[in-house]
C-alpha cells in the first residue's frame, strides 16, 4: 500500500520535492487556479496554514489548468499572483494535470483512495481538497464548494 509520502512533485520553483520530507505531518492537498470563482479560497487556505502549521499541518497548492483554462500563467506568474493577492507562503507546486492519462501520480493515487460522489473519481473542478493523515493515508475528500474553514474539524481530528 502506498502513501502520499511515496510521491515526488515539482515545486513551483522547479525543484523536485520528495513528499517523504513531510512524513508525520497532516497534508491538505488542493488543486488551485488563479482565475476561478473559488480563487478567494486562497485566503482561507493561508489562514489554515497559519493557524495549524505549528501543530503539523502542511497546505499544498497544485495549480491546474484543466478546468476552463483558469490557470493560464506559468509558474512565475502563479507564484507572483499568490504572493501579491493572497500573501500565500504555504508550499506551492508546478502545474499538474489531475485527470486523464497525464494526471500526476499523486493525484491518481488520491482519487483512488478517496473516490468522488456516485463512484466517479474524476476531479470535478478547481479547489478540490484532500486531507491526508500523519500516516500518509488519504482521510477525506472535500468538494470545491467546501470553504477551507469548514475543514477545521477534520483537520483538528487529524492533528490529534
Amino acid at each position: 500500500m502506498s502513501t502520499a509520502y511515496d510521491f515526488t512533485a515539482t515545486g513551483i520553483d522547479g525543484r523536485p520535492v520528495v513528499l517523504s520530507e513531510y512524513a508525520g505531518k497532516v497534508l491538505l492537498i488542493v488543486n488551485v487556479a488563479s482565475q476561478c470563482g473559488f480563487t478567494p479560497q486562497y485566503a482561507g487556505l493561508q489562514r489554515l496554514w497559519q493557524d495549524y502549521r505549528e501543530r503539523g499541518l502542511v497546505v499544498m497548492g497544485f495549480p491546474c489548468d484543466q478546468f476552463g483554462h483558469q490557470e493560464p500563467g506559468d509558474e512565475a506568474q502563479i507564484r507572483a499572483f499568490c504572493s501579491l493577492e493572497y500573501a500565500v507562503d504555504f508550499p506551492m507546486f508546478a502545474k499538474v494535470e489531475v485527470n486523464g492519462a497525464n494526471a500526476h501520480p499523486l493525484w491518481a493515487w488520491l482519487k483512488r483512495e478517496q473516490g468522488g460522489l456516485l463512484g466517479i473519481d474524476a476531479i470535478k473542478w478547481n479547489f478540490t481538497k484532500f486531507l491526508v493523515g500523519r500516516d500518509g493515508r488519504a482521510l477525506s475528500r472535500h468538494a470545491p464548494t467546501a470553504a477551507p474553514d469548514a475543514l477545521r474539524g477534520d483537520i483538528e481530528s487529524a492533528l490529534g
